[in-house]
């Protein structure tokens, strides 16, 4: 029988790429170390934070495999595998399982905006190749693909599904999807604008650039509502944590200019932790002067800022 699903925070580790663009794989083991000394409760390599979409399908096992080997079975691993088909989705899976990961990580296919009972079929398909769960990543902006409450109880009843990363704005998303489960779907804060009320309402993780950047801090917050039921303390770490929480998505939910939330995510990387290098381009590095703000937010959290901002 497959491990259960995590509970608590999960960092997206990130691909570290060198100067000419090829993945460096000598920086995971470094960048994995200090997530896992910072804090989190699991580690989902892969996913957006990974940058998988701008990577080769060896490029992605090679990165998967480094995870795993640097995580020594430390932490339980959530890896991505979503590919734009079903059969490349399938493959990618049973290479995450061979390699010895705990889950996957699955973005509905995107580009082609299939129906949802296309996407369906997808995720049955994908259960029926694999013994490991599948944590269904909710991502309507970038997949064009809305699965409704129904569709995510109908098929984690039929066990297609262990879980769900939901990445929607709409704290009530959340709510309504833990109800409609009795809590037993393992369901995840996406995005870090509404962690705190999906927290709030029962959700049993966090998966999101806040736990990837300072995963140490959104343990912090997690612990107090999760664990503790303190919010007046919650509500306190929050305070701290919102200023940097609305740099990160500053561009990304204006659909405007300003800080791109992956430039935000290395830039912190860099400034607190081992390098990890610059985003894949069209995604550039963090600009002036988001950088010296971004380095007074990460102090104020308690970080040691140790490179020049």
């Amino acid at each position: 029988m497959p491990k259960p699903l995590f509970q608590g925070v999960a960092a997206s580790t990130v691909t570290p790429f060198a100067a000419g663009g090829s993945v460096d794989l000598a920086r995971i083991k470094p960048h994995v170390d200090w997530i896992i000394a910072d804090g989190a409760d699991a580690l989902s390599p892969l996913g957006s934070s990974g940058e998988f979409a701008a990577l080769a399908e060896d490029q992605r096992k090679a990165v998967l495999e480094a995870v795993l080997e640097a995580n020594a079975g430390r932490l339980p691993v959530v890896a991505g595998t979503a590919h734009c088909t079903t059969a490349g989705a399938v493959a990618l899976a049973r290479h995450a399982e061979a390699a010895g990961a705990d889950a996957m990580l699955v973005v509905p296919p995107y580009y082609m905006a299939p129906t949802p009972a296309q996407v369906m079929v997808h995720y049955r398909r994908i259960a029926e190749a694999v013994s490991i769960p599948t944590v269904l990543y909710h991502n309507i902006p970038l997949t064009a693909v809305d699965l409704k409450t129904d569709h995510l109880a109908t098929l984690f009843e039929e066990g297609a599904i262990g879980g769900v990363k939901m990445s929607n704005p709409e704290p009530d998303r959340i709510c309504e999807l833990l109800q409609a489960t009795g809590g037993r779907l393992k369901v995840y804060a996406g995005i870090d604008t509404v962690a705190f009320e999906g927290l709030c309402h029962g959700a049993h993780g966090w998966i999101s650039g806040i736990p990837s950047m300072v995963p140490g801090y959104a343990r912090t917050v997690y612990a107090a509502i999760a664990e503790r039921s303190d919010l007046a303390d919650a509500r306190a770490r929050w305070a701290r944590l919102a200023p940097l929480m609305r740099m990160q998505f500053a561009a990304y939910h204006s659909r405007g200019e300003g800080p791109h939330w992956f430039s935000v995510m290395k830039a912190a990387l860099n400034l607190i932790g081992p390098p990890v290098g610059d985003p894949c381009p069209p995604i550039l590095p963090l600009e002036e002067p988001f950088r010296r703000q971004l380095a007074g937010l990460l102090a104020d959290l308690g970080y040691t800022v140790h490179r020049a901002a």
